[in-house]
């Protein structure tokens, strides 16, 4: 990924309903280069699906869960992580130090959905064991713009 490329989720993350003909205005592309790149940025996985947000709907109607995931091998589980990356319900994937491999952070309409990705990372190969948690409520949830930085004392 290059500045460009950047420059593009950035917009996209701004309004992902963005023509590609204004897109490639704030890029300095043209239309076509900017469609170029959105499909390779798909292909790539940076860009991993879109987001249907129900008319009405808020964030109480999503349903969310920690998948922690055991790898058979830490140093080469990549294919782990390449399929969790296209899952568009995946919205937080990090590699973790201790016990546990990964951490997956899941949002989607359903808890019938929630149980079908469950399944599906069980089913990966490359997976030995997880260990799934449902969220009951959130507490706290700051966009990333507004947290505190902890200073060093």
């Amino acid at each position: 990924m290059d500045a460009i490329d950047e420059k593009i989720i950035a917009e996209l993350t701004r309004d992902g309903r963005m023509s590609h003909s204004e897109l490639a205005s704030k890029v300095l592309l043209s239309r076509n280069a900017v469609r170029q790149r959105i499909e390779r940025l798909e292909r790539e996985g940076h860009i991993a699906g879109y987001t249907i947000v129900r008319a009405g709907g808020d964030s109480r109607d999503v349903v969310s869960a920690l998948v922690l995931v055991y790898r058979q091998d830490r140093m080469r589980g990549g294919d782990v992580l390449a399929a969790l990356k296209r899952v568009p319900e995946v919205v937080i994937c990090e590699i973790l130090s201790g016990d546990f491999d990964i951490m997956v952070r899941l949002e989607a309409a359903s808890l019938e959905r929630i149980r079908s990705i469950w399944e599906d990372i069980a089913k990966m190969p490359g997976v030995r064991d997880t260990v799934t948690a449902l969220t009951l409520s959130r507490v706290v949830d700051r966009p990333r713009g507004q947290r505190s930085s902890v200073a060093a004392g």
